[in-house]
């Protein structure tokens, strides 16, 4: 019997994440609180709290991980430097059960590397992405593969995968959407749109994803995204919960309650979405996936970076055992 070799295949990048925890800020927002600035004095030296490097994250990254803590057969499509930066994430994939057959070490280039400044529970994010060759490798067989954030001239990389989908129409894939993407548009991204099996994105991004603005329900916007081609549309509001849409009905899912105050909120979309993924490739039903894609990204915003909350299968269950009675989803 012909055998898959992986279950889960991520592609997108990997950094390290330099958390620099500052108090001396505030925050100023609109009226409406849809934008907010961080604010810090100009022409002065400003005193941090610490530093801290973690290694090997990113979306496709800690799609990764997360889908090899809950125990499926995981590996990563990404590309590194040459450098000590590039080793450390490849030493940390693997310490996670990661396969990193398919990340790619560039002799001239860096490996990303991103400044984060952590005020409160919030943080704001100093990208630079090094300009990487994308190649789409020689894959072993899977059963999804899970495309999420590129760079900006990752276009002709995207018509491989497209290719590779085509000649192996048994895989699905997942598409959780970073920034050039959704700034490349629809139309250019038109096939990996109508090849999703599943959709990720939060409120903001589907807005922008179809040019809407002012006063746009979630329904609305669902039902919008699924026009595009994806099987299964998922939209997540924060603290609002998250919602989801397939065979023309649209859904609701509370938040798992936090046991406390969030701590950090980095990583809790790829949690969640990532999670959702997983679940399903397990078994479960599309519910039952968004009620443990709730609660891994209730525990990571619990600790410090996008991974160090992710939790096993079993310790998902053990959660799930104590979830309030409103903790379902709901037809809308």
């Amino acid at each position: 019997m012909w055998k898959k070799n992986f279950d889960f295949i991520a592609i997108g990048e990997t950094t390290i994440d330099a958390f620099i925890r500052i108090k001396d800020a505030h925050v100023n927002c609109r009226v409406d609180k849809e934008s907010c600035e961080i604010c810090m004095a100009f022409g002065t030296k400003i005193p941090y709290e610490s530093v801290e490097e973690i290694f090997a994250v990113g979306n496709a990254a800690n799609a990764s991980v997360s889908s090899s803590r809950l125990g499926l057969k995981s590996a990563l499509i990404a590309n590194v430097g040459a450098d000590r930066n590039g080793n450390m994430c490849i030493e940390t994939l693997e310490s996670e059960g990661v396969s990193t057959k398919f990340v790619a070490i560039n002799k001239d280039k860096q490996t990303n590397y991103h400044y984060i400044l952590w005020f409160e529970d919030e943080r704001t994010i100093l990208q630079k992405h090094s300009h990487f060759p994308y190649k789409l490798p020689k894959l072993d067989n899977t059963k999804w593969i899970y495309l999420t954030s590129l760079g900006e001239d990752s276009l002709p990389y995207h018509q491989e995968i497209v290719d590779y989908l085509e000649k192996n129409k048994e895989v699905k894939m997942a598409f959780q959407p970073g920034i050039f993407q959704i700034k490349m548009g629809f139309d250019k991204l038109r096939e990996i749109y109508a090849r999703s099996e599943i959709f990720f994105c939060n409120t903001e991004e589907a807005r922008t994803i179809l040019n809407k603005s002012g006063d746009v329900s979630i329904k609305e916007l669902l039902a919008g995204v699924n026009k595009l081609g994806p099987k299964i549309v998922v939209i997540t509001d924060g603290k609002n919960g998250s919602y989801f849409y397939t065979d023309g009905r649209s859904f609701f899912m509370p938040i798992y309650p936090d046991p406390k105050p969030p701590f950090e909120r980095t990583g809790a979309g790829d949690a969640f979405a990532s999670t959702m993924v997983g679940a399903i490739i397990a078994g479960k039903t599309i519910p039952e996936a968004m009620a443990w894609a709730g609660v891994n990204s209730m525990s990571v915003v619990q600790q410090v970076g996008a991974q160090r909350g992710l939790l096993t299968k079993g310790e998902i269950e053990a959660f799930m055992t104590k979830a309030p009675a409103g903790y379902i989803v709901k037809e809308i």
